[in-house]
């Protein structure tokens, strides 16, 4: 198996496998108040070095790549943009926070690459609601197959002093829009790609607007395959809906049109409440592989390389 390294600069860490640099991790980013400034992945790329996740599209300057973060923490956005409120729609409000990343606890590379992360989550006000303990994990390489893995797990921790209510667009009434959690942002040439799910005894592959018919569901995995600009072929994104602490399943926000996202939300249609000093623990796995692979191919690796 290919060594996994990586390097360090002032703002990014950048990770290489198999000669192609796979991602990089910037965790020190200037962007403006509004787009919730906090660390993320972009860009992402198959073995063949083709980009798999979209940077600030102009729909949605705070989509960044993959992104650990939270729609509605009691009234605070650690999202970006507008905020959802009900009876009124989207709308701009002085409540978007901050991801702050506060250092490195481990960086390191080889058979795999792991990288141990401590971050504070802090509110246009400047008081930090949660602590965070965030694990990446790259690893897996297999160039024969053409796929990596990234395993991202992460603990907040409540370090407000009064209950924290973690929900999302739908939980103060908007349907199927329970976006929260890790959220994937692809390029935008994977608009219109197909989703697979297991389906109920063989996977189905829906495309386009029909691809909605994944909205909200409790699936323990999830593909995304679309083709590349620039270069000749396509991936495809296999994602794992891992285990949540917080009690609600968890339920996938996914969509192929107008735009192509995915997360595996932890609070979709229900919130997760913490008492000061309680923690959410969330744990989720990411396979890139070249290819638009078939609904087979897929359930075939599903259960390969389920964590």
């Amino acid at each position: 198996m290919p060594d996994i390294a990586i390097a360090r600069d002032a703002d990014a860490l950048t990770v290489t496998a198999a000669g192609v640099d796979i991602a990089r991790y910037v965790f020190a980013e200037g962007a403006p108040a509004f787009e919730g400034p906090k660390p993320y992945l972009h860009p992402l790329r198959t073995l063949a070095g083709a980009p798999i996740t979209g940077y600030r599209p102009w729909d949605h300057r705070w989509h960044k790549g993959l992104q650990m973060t939270l729609t509605d923490v009691s009234g605070q956005n650690f999202w970006g943009g507008n905020t959802y409120v009900s009876g009124e729609g989207y709308v701009p409000l002085a409540n978007v926070g901050v991801i702050r990343h506060d250092d490195f606890d481990a960086v390191e590379d080889g058979d795999a690459a792991v990288v141990a992360e401590r971050l504070t989550w802090i509110t246009q006000a400047g008081a930090p609601w949660l602590a965070e303990e965030r694990t990446l994990r790259f690893h897996g390489v297999d160039p024969a197959h053409g796929l990596w893995l990234l395993d991202i797990e992460t603990t907040l921790r409540s370090t407000a002093d009064h209950d924290l209510v973690l929900g999302s667009p739908t939980t103060n009434g908007r349907e199927n829009a329970g976006y929260s959690g890790l959220f994937l942002r692809l390029a935008r040439s994977f608009a219109g790609g197909a989703v697979t799910t297991p389906g109920a005894g063989s996977p189905v592959s829906r495309s386009g607007a029909e691809a909605d018919a994944a909205m909200g569901s409790d699936a323990p995995w999830l593909a995304f395959s679309g083709p590349h600009d620039e270069v000749d072929g396509g991936a495809t994104v296999l994602a794992f809906a891992g285990r949540s602490s917080g009690g609600p399943a968890i339920r996938w926000f996914v969509r192929s049109e107008p735009f192509p996202v995915l997360a595996p939300s932890p609070t979709f249609a229900e919130t997760v409440v913490l008492a000061p000093g309680d923690q959410l623990a969330l744990a989720h796995r990411l396979a890139i592989i070249e290819g638009e692979l078939d609904a087979p191919a897929i359930a075939h690796l599903a259960d390969e390389l389920a964590p």
